[in-house]
């Protein structure tokens, strides 16, 4: 860039004056009279790039191929291009107009001398592109909720926009998960039990166990309240136990076909694992992008002090409070900025003291968070012991509200405890003496710990009571066979009973806090209180936190409750709408906004989190809880995990020998020694992409210079044509 424009500017003023004035020679005599190599070693990105070179010569011979005069790459750019027209778009290319169709005149030439077979390839290619260019064209218009996220980010900015589009995420991950359900445990069922195919179902063989391991009284006799139906949807117990919600319904071995037998018990495993895993490669897939730029994002403090000014604006805002709720955003994050930097000041002022002291209260709070944790985990674990030891009683020993107290106990806790640890969070971490970003994130992360940890306390806690009986030992079934008869249709009872609950509650803060707050704040403005209460805010962490809450518990249930992901499909749509209105029409953004980037990379952080702490309870249940002998298609195994290696046990010999060498130790040692040499070499292929970033950021800056130095150099020639 430099030496082109240095070296083309004193003809391009001749050129554009042709005899106008006659100091146009003395100008190039006087300014330029020294050689050109000589004006360009006066650069400031020259004399830069010289001194990098003398400091590395030793080490680096090639270091003279960093200034390359511009003309030799534009020709080797331009015969690259020509080499390869073949197979490159001449779109990619950096050039203008005229010069791309000069090279699409130099390709249609070419294509004359092209076989008839290259030729039919090349149309056919490039008319395949164009309909693929199409098809994305018309699937953009058949995206779900397009408008509706178009016009909440033009009204309220791309951070609360990537909410909502974090919502339609879970929609479609949730519905794909159904369909890998329905297609793999569902289907065959339902096209032998209505005779749509010549198939038959093949039931479990019996085996010798006790009677009392296969009894499972799924209702009790007796008088029928009207309630009782209530009750029964809210909870999944009564009618809907027996259907195929719930894990216990599907007791069969197999679905016989005209020319195969369908293995049910190993798709019922295969679809959970093919769900886990799917779910698991669309997150990452979706966070790459947000990674890679968190990973080239890590500039200075004065670079990010330039960038929220020159570039730190939301061009997608149309709406005029939405711009005001902007510059105030702006604002609040130099604020932030500039008290983080007086932070990082005052923590290099300390003393050894009042290094000493903050530490101490910092390990002293730590300890107070720590038991509000254990309380509330041991609340949950209390709530759970009772509710599993008196829900066993007869329906009409109780009143209504005393049984639905009494289901949703654990429910209950746990909205409580995540309702109110935040709260204590929050006022903390004021005492903790940390940077304004810091505490965002800290408090953030105690309350992705504390929302996804109690779902696994629940689960922990249920399974302590399914393996532990009255006397100690349960040898007989393996399992509390008495409290427990079908303890997998029990737990997707739990998870189904978090779900609806969770719903219930998000619905009822909407139209009976939300809204009611609204029309106080806008009729009763006048009022102290009201002021001091003020307007809801749409806050985004809290509304990600609760979606991701609501996601874990679908990953934990679906197994026992294969249904699940279509119920949580009809709720995440529900929540979409419900808080579409309550951004329009009830609550105000939050002033603290997130940047799309940051914020799509941060849901879906958690939500990794979630889907991790999901696997452990459920890798524990199929591999170590004994299955239920009186219901589901594992009961003739003693784990559900024993079905894999019975599957094995089919297979030809030679296949066998390759499955158990690929599960062997020899096997597993140097693949993981291979798979951390590919970690490895990505780590240092990351910094290198980073090191690179910082040259061209380098660069820029150089030709800044250049710019400033060039014209100096020609104000400098300009006033001496004046002078003389």
């Amino acid at each position: 860039m430099s030496e082109a424009g240095a070296g083309a500017l004193p003809p391009g003023r001749r050129g554009r004056r042709p005899g106008t004035h006659q100091e146009t020679p003395s100008l190039d005599s006087s300014c330029f009279s020294s050689p050109p190599v000589n004006f360009l070693q006066e650069l400031p990105s020259y004399r830069s790039i010289a001194r990098r070179r003398t400091a590395i010569l030793s080490r680096d011979k090639q270091s003279g191929t960093l200034l390359k005069p511009t003309d030799c790459y534009s020709s080797r750019l331009e015969g690259g291009i020509t080499e390869n027209l073949n197979s490159q778009c001449i779109r990619k290319y950096a050039l203008n107009i005229s010069e791309k169709r000069r090279l699409r005149d130099i390709q249609e030439t070419q294509m004359k001398y092209l076989s008839e077979w290259d030729q039919w390839k090349r149309y056919s290619s490039k008319s395949w592109k164009r309909f693929l260019e199409k098809a994305r064209e018309m699937t953009t218009h058949l995206e779900l909720w397009r408008e509706d996220i178009r016009s909440i980010e033009g009204k309220f900015g791309t951070g609360i926009q990537s909410y909502f589009s974090f919502l339609r995420f879970l929609v479609l991950l949730n519905l794909v998960i159904f369909l890998i359900i329905f297609m793999l445990v569902l289907l065959p069922i339902l096209l032998t039990k209505y005779k749509i195919t010549n198939s038959s179902f093949v039931l479990i063989p019996f085996k010798d166990m006790d009677i009392q391991c296969t009894a499972y009284p799924i209702s009790s006799s007796g008088l029928i309240y009207f309630y009782s139906y209530i009750i029964d949807l809210l909870s999944g117990t009564g009618f809907l136990e027996g259907t195929s919600l719930f894990y216990g319904h599907y007791t069969i071995d197999g679905v016989k076909f005209q020319n195969f037998t369908y293995d049910l018990p190993l798709a019922y495993l295969l679809s959970t694992i093919a769900y886990l895993a799917l779910s698991l490669l669309w997150i990452v897939k979706r966070s790459v992008e947000g990674f890679k730029i968190n990973l080239i994002r890590s500039e200075e403090h004065f670079q990010s002090y330039c960038n929220k000014i020159f570039a730190g604006w939301d061009f997608c805002i149309t709406n005029r409070s939405t711009a005001d709720l902007k510059h105030s955003s702006l604002r609040y994050e130099l604020r932030a900025d500039l008290e983080e930097e007086r932070i990082r000041q005052k923590i290099a002022e300390r003393t050894s003291e009042e290094t000493i002291r903050i530490y101490s209260l910092r390990l002293f709070l730590n300890c107070i968070v720590l038991a509000v944790l254990v309380v509330c985990f041991y609340a949950i674990y209390i709530a759970t012991i009772f509710s599993q030891e008196h829900m066993k009683k007869e329906i009409d020993k109780m009143v209504f509200g005393e049984n639905l107290l009494i289901l949703y106990l654990p429910s209950i806790v746990i909205t409580l405890a995540n309702f109110i640890t935040p709260v204590i969070f929050a006022k903390i971490i004021h005492y903790e003496d940390y940077s304004p970003g810091f505490e965002i994130r800290l408090t953030i992360l105690r309350c992705v710990f504390m929302r996804l940890a109690t779902i696994c306390v629940l689960v922990f806690t249920l399974g302590s009571k399914i393996t532990s009986c009255d006397n100690g030992t349960c040898e007989l079934c393996g399992y509390n066979q008495k409290l427990y008869p079908c303890w997998e249709t029990q737990v997707g009872q739990e998870m189904y009973k978090l779900m609806i609950f969770d719903f219930i509650i998000i619905l009822a803060v909407t139209l009976f806090v939300d809204f009611p707050r609204k029309l106080l704040v806008t009729y009763c403005s006048s009022w102290k209180l009201i002021q001091c209460w003020g307007q809801q805010e749409f806050a985004i962490p809290d509304n990600v936190l609760g979606i991701v809450y609501g996601q874990t518990i679908c990953w934990i249930g679906a197994f026992f409750s294969p249904l699940l992901p279509a119920i949580a499909t009809l709720k995440f749509i529900i929540i979409f709408y419900v808080k579409e209105l309550s951004l329009l029409y009830t609550c105000r953004p939050s002033p603290r906004q997130f940047r799309a980037s940051n914020s799509n990379f941060f849901f879906l952080l958690v939500l990794l989190i979630g889907l991790c702490l999901a696997i452990i309870p459920l890798t524990i249940s199929m591999s170590r809880i004994p299955s239920s002998k009186a219901c589901g298609p594992f009961t003739n195994f003693n784990t559900t995990w024993e079905v894999i290696p019975r599957t094995v046990s089919t297979f030809p010999s030679s296949l066998q020998s390759l499955v158990h060498g690929i599960t062997s130790e020899a096997f597993a040692v140097p693949f993981f020694m291979i798979i951390c040499l590919i970690m490895f070499y990505f780590i240092a292929l990351a910094g290198a992409h980073k090191r690179v970033v910082d040259q061209l950021r380098e660069q820029l800056s150089l030709e800044s210079r250049d710019k400033r130095y060039l014209i100096q150099k020609l104000t400098e020639a300009q006033r001496d044509i004046r002078n003389q």
